[in-house]
């Protein structure tokens, strides 16, 4: 199959290193057009995966309209630059019939749109899939085995998805639930950075451990409120996702929290980060806006955005967390 991977940061990298390896015909797209350059010269991709060399067969391109010319796009760019990199796509033509896989895992700020949501909004009715589960690119693409879930209502496009990336390393399941697999995979990068602030605060393994288990039960909660099913957030795109995200050192959204919770300004964690994105920190301010607009109870989601973005110390974050009145162990 001729696919191409929409963003050359390291996820889609490890993805379109995953899909050569598969025997598919793979270019990715890049938006700066010197840096792309630079990778064709040193066929590497240090910026955004270090270590990862790029074989010989991997394409390599900055030109939107050489880039849309494939049987399968992966939308691999950051939520919040991806309303751009469809705008691009769609300049450059794309038909009804267009097959796209989002890789992302963001709800877009100021619209509140889900990737699912966006493309539609941006490009009209195309075959669409998500794919989502733990899965940090630095150990995909050293081949660690990995389970993921693709979700779509086109049951002939999910199996397809499955079988394009499915390999001896890399296990893929099916879901009919669209709005479950994204929400999942969105809304863990908010828990990962509550995640990291226990972590920057050395509250140890119980505190840790009791944020994740109530995130969980917050996650159904705020997800089933906005359509998702219950058992795809205890699948793979939901906790296993979530699990990893708030434990690996690879998470950027946890260490967004943990230097937090050391006591570092947002800004500076930020620009120390340089062109390296987290998620979660857009995302929780629309997964706030969300749960305000539904009227789903989420007091982490608050916290973390209250840390994020009303300099709230997350040291009163955690008490006020702690001080909520009592009440039964419930969903």
């Amino acid at each position: 199959m001729k696919i191409t991977v929409l963003s050359d940061g390291g996820w889609g990298t490890a993805l379109a290193l995953l899909l050569v390896e598969n025997k598919h015909d793979v270019t990715v797209w890049g938006p700066f057009a010197d840096y792309v350059e630079e990778m064709k010269q040193t066929r590497r991709n240090d910026r955004f995966l270090k270590g990862a060399e790029l074989p010989p067969a991997l394409g390599l391109t900055a030109d939107m309209a050489t880039a849309a010319e494939a049987d399968l796009l992966v939308l691999a760019a950051p939520t919040q630059f991806a309303r751009g990199c469809l705008e691009q796509l769609a300049a450059a033509g794309v038909s009804p019939d267009t097959r796209i896989v989002n890789v992302s895992k963001g709800i877009e700020v100021g619209s509140l749109l889900r990737i699912s949501e966006l493309i539609e909004a941006v490009l009209g009715p195309v075959r669409y899939a998500g794919l989502s589960g733990p899965s940090h690119a630095e150990e995909v693409f050293r081949r660690v085995p990995t389970a993921v879930t693709v979700g779509s209502t086109d049951s002939e496009l999910a199996t397809e998805i499955q079988s394009v990336f499915m390999n001896q390393v890399f296990r893929v399941y099916t879901s009919d639930d669209v709005i479950g697999v994204e929400l999942g995979g969105a809304l863990k990068n908010v828990y990962a950075i509550a995640a990291g602030i226990c972590d920057g605060m050395a509250l140890g393994d119980n505190s840790k451990a009791a944020l994740m288990t109530r995130a969980i039960a917050e996650m159904g909660r705020l997800g089933g409120a906005l359509g998702g099913r219950a058992e795809t957030f205890s699948g793979l795109s939901g906790i296993g996702d979530m699990i990893v995200t708030c434990c690996s050192g690879h998470s950027r959204n946890r260490h967004v929290g943990e230097e937090l919770g050391r006591g570092k300004a947002l800004d500076l964690i930020i620009e120390e980060m340089g062109m390296v994105v987290a998620e979660g920190v857009k995302t929780s301010e629309s997964a706030y806006e969300l749960a305000e607009k539904v009227g789903a109870e989420t007091p982490i989601i608050r916290e973390v955005y209250a840390s994020l973005y009303e300099d709230k110390d997350p040291r009163v974050a955690v008490r006020d967390l702690m001080a909520r009145d009592p009440r039964p162990e419930r969903g």
